[in-house]
């Protein structure tokens, strides 16, 4: 990592985080060693490996202000109304710039001894488990996390506990003026045998240069099983930045979809380490981009455990002069015999001047497993087209099949029936109102 030359791009943080100090914020060492680590590295340029099709020029030519204060008060209930999946029953928690909005949540009594609150009122009893899992990574974004995160989700399952219902967790973005900055932190932990499925939504109110970092932390126990989806649908001038740290344990189950439709810069760092035998990781994901947008998937799965199965299905559709990247690597370690991994990344070009960089990654030290990875790059395929026009479909319909089709795929996967149909009809929706499908 390193920082712009001639420019010091660290001074906004800097200042920002003295006013913490004088504000006198919990945990202060560990936003201390936060600030002190990204200092260390500062911001990454194009020249670092992991963000060379990336550049941050976006982010670092604003100006950094954290969010100090919530703004819930000044938004209608109504706003809560027109977000997807709000017609669900669901536990909703509400985060407005990064601060809960108890006005704007909906909360019910869970079963056991479930909790489903936000991380600052918890604080004092969790603050040892904040960060376990992605403390050591070299992400500056992660760095700034720790320093001035203000709330998030806490989600604890209990061992052979079920949530009563899915638990919906909004994240609303003012986006009032450019550089404003809202930095969450969520934990969730599901323990031994425990089920649940919660559903993550990124919105944006304004149409600001505003950014969002966001740091999730999953813990799963031994044959817990669970279902998270998220949707980012923020601004056409956002920046989304997000990274997800998971550790499974014996014969756990873990299904991330992630449906990355908004932002001017989204970057999405997932790392899945699997340490322990038997378990089932599966990492899925469309991203749609028009216009100057830039999707950016970064993910590491660490087999470090024997008869252990990972999957990853992105598919992406990009439209314009848009740009997506994918970087996936799957690190297959000598104990973990018995791997079953495969990773596939397929891209639909509708514009000429759209690009993809994809660099699927193997990196295999056991001999006895099956391993597979996979890259496409293209227009829709014209033999396809032919046949279905052959069989009295117009090249319109046609075209829209197949699209329908290539979407498909990534909806499909997802456990939960209605929340698949309400995201299916936004898709196909967004597909015919904002790209060239003719």
């Amino acid at each position: 990592m390193s920082i712009t030359k001639g420019i010091d791009l660290t001074k906004g943080p800097t200042d920002e985080f003295a006013k913490i100090k004088r504000r006198g914020t919990t945990l202060i060492p560990l936003r201390q060693a936060g600030l002190d680590r990204f200092q260390e590295n500062g911001f990454p340029t194009t020249n670092d490996e992991d963000w060379r099709f990336t550049s941050l020029k976006p982010f670092t030519e604003l100006p950094f202000e954290i969010t100090n204060e919530p703004n819930s008060q000044k938004i209608d209930r109504s706003v809560i109304e027109s977000i997807a999946f709000n017609q669900h029953d669901t536990d909703r928690l509400v985060f407005v710039d990064g601060y809960l909005s108890n006005d704007l949540s909906e909360t019910s009594d869970q079963s056991g001894q479930v909790i489903v609150s936000n991380l600052a009122s918890a604080l004092p009893t969790i603050e040892n488990k904040i960060g376990s899992l992605s403390s050591k990574d070299k992400n500056p974004f992660i760095a700034l996390n720790d320093a001035f995160f203000t709330d998030g989700a806490w989600i604890h399952i209990p061992a052979n506990q079920t949530l009563s219902k899915p638990v919906h967790l909004v994240f609303l973005y003012s986006a009032i003026k450019d550089g404003q900055a809202s930095h969450i932190r969520n934990l969730i932990i599901a323990e031994a045998n425990s089920k649940g499925t919660i559903i993550e939504s990124h919105i944006s109110l304004g149409q600001a240069a505003a950014s969002s970092n966001i740091v999730t932390e999953t813990q799963l126990g031994d044959g817990s099983n669970l279902e998270h989806i998220k949707l980012q649908d923020q601004s056409s001038l956002a920046i989304h930045l997000s990274s997800l740290h998971s550790k499974l344990s014996s014969d756990a189950r873990y299904a991330f979809h992630s449906f990355a439709l908004g932002s001017q810069l989204s970057r999405n760092n997932l790392r899945m380490d699997l340490d322990k035998p038997g378990i089932e990781c599966m990492l899925n994901g469309l991203y749609m981009t028009r216009g100057r947008q830039l999707a950016d998937h970064h993910m590491i799965v660490n087999h470090a455990a024997p008869n252990c199965d990972s999957h990853e299905y992105f598919n992406g559709i990009l439209d314009d002069q848009s740009r997506g990247v994918f970087h996936g690597r799957i690190l297959v370690e000598p104990e973990a015999q018995k791997t079953d991994a495969k990773q596939t990344n397929k891209n639909l070009i509708l514009s000429g001047e759209a690009t993809v960089n994809t660099k699927p990654q193997l990196e295999i030290y056991a001999d006895d497993v099956k391993c597979t990875h996979g890259a496409t790059i293209g227009e829709l395929d014209n033999d396809a087209i032919f046949y279905l026009r052959a069989r009295g479909l117009d090249a319109m319909t046609a075209r829209r099949m197949l699209m329908h089709g290539f979407t498909g795929e990534i909806v499909e996967r997802i456990q939960h029936n209605t929340i698949r149909d309400e995201l299916n009809e936004l898709i196909w929706s967004r597909l015919e109102n904002e790209h060239h499908i003719s």
